[in-house]
């Protein structure tokens, strides 16, 4: 029997009780048949880390996780530490340093899901938006000078090289090619932006090339926020870079009808390094230790991992057990206008799998 070595990072936050849940539903899955087995490591960093040892993560920690199959991770962020100390520490150390440059976010409407698009049906809402998520807006080439001075000056570059560009194209035209409508939309803000943008333009018509079964527009990224809310059908498959596609994976999700249900991947897909899954709805500390944080953002992402892995099939059982349960308003949380808990989540979903 396969055994797949996952780490888990619960982080901050109610990562700390969604990532349990995840870890929970994976072991029930195994239990109901895999055939596969699990065996969870699970890594204490995050804000008590940084607390106790001046750091979000050991400096050696991408060794600890570097032989593992996949990371499942919850959320990195705490009020009592400064942002970019918690996501440079920690989350994006991970990516950056595992170079998982493709961030893939799948977003629908499942079932029993109150979408705020009263027009839009659900299969009009079925997409995956590509981020670019190694270089870009969040590359963090830049600095400060000055500092408290009249004369201070501060800079963020949008850094972007051609070899950058062209494995992220290459990787949303896979995608999209793999998928039903075969259609792709590239993101941009060239009109503006002359010099980077207009590189992932001429990039994304190259690359294009390579992908004749693949039919493909371009929409400036203030537009296609429109285009998400007013033409959902017209978009299936995305591509964006690290900002604009951490924006709109973040309406994206709102539009399906909340933050809590929606995974994500940061891939490497060379496979060189592991890869790592998450929920997107951040640490959530105003619901932290109520029980009430929502944990099928987790359980999608659990998805997610064992499509990485190559367990189809068990992927394919985990989705139907998570559609069942929010296809029942009784098993809705806060977020989704209901009143259950993570745990009953997280225990009828165990159920669904051990009755399939």
């Amino acid at each position: 029997m396969k055994t797949y070595r996952i780490a888990t990072i619960p982080g901050d936050g109610i990562g700390k009780e969604v990532i349990p849940a995840g870890r929970e539903v994976l072991q029930a899955l195994a239990a109901a048949g895999g055939p596969f087995a699990f065996e969870f490591t699970d890594f204490g960093w995050g804000g008590d880390w940084y607390r106790a040892h001046g750091e979000m993560m050991p400096a050696d920690g991408l060794d600890a996780l570097r032989g593992m199959d996949a990371i499942l991770f919850g959320s990195a962020g705490d009020p009592k530490i400064p942002d970019h100390i918690t996501l440079w520490g920690l989350r994006l150390k991970i990516c950056q340093g595992f170079d998982q440059y493709a961030n893939v976010r799948p977003t629908r409407i499942l079932p029993g899901i109150d979408a705020p698009l009263k027009r839009c049906r659900p299969q009009d809402l079925d997409w995956v938006i590509v981020r670019e998520n190694s270089e870009g807006e969040y590359a963090g080439v830049g600095g400060r000078a000055h500092q408290g001075h009249p004369i201070e000056v501060a800079t963020d570059v949008s850094m972007m090289t051609r070899t950058g560009v062209q494995r992220i194209m290459r990787h949303a035209f896979r995608l999209a090619q793999a998928r039903p409508r075969k259609l792709l939309t590239v993101v941009t803000k060239s009109n503006a932006q002359r010099h980077a943008m207009v590189m992932w333009d001429e990039i994304a018509a190259e690359i294009a090339g390579e992908f004749p079964d693949v039919r493909w527009d371009k929409e400036l990224v203030d537009a296609m926020t429109a285009r998400m809310v007013n033409r959902p059908a017209s978009i299936d498959t995305v591509v964006a870079t690290n900002l604009h596609a951490d924006i709109l994976s973040d309406l994206a999700a709102a539009l399906a009808g909340s933050l809590g249900i929606a995974p994500t991947g940061n891939i490497d897909p060379e496979r060189r390094y592991p890869s790592m899954f998450e929920p997107i709805h951040g640490s959530a500390f105003d619901i932290m230790g109520q029980g009430v944080a929502n944990p099928v953002g987790t359980f999608w992402s659990c998805v997610m991992l064992l499509e990485h892995l190559g367990e189809p099939a068990a992927a394919a059982r985990l989705m139907a057990a998570i559609e069942a349960v929010t296809a029942d308003p009784a098993l809705h949380t806060r977020d989704l206008g209901g009143r259950a808990t993570t745990a009953q989540v997280t225990q009828a979903v165990c159920a669904r799998l051990a009755a399939s």
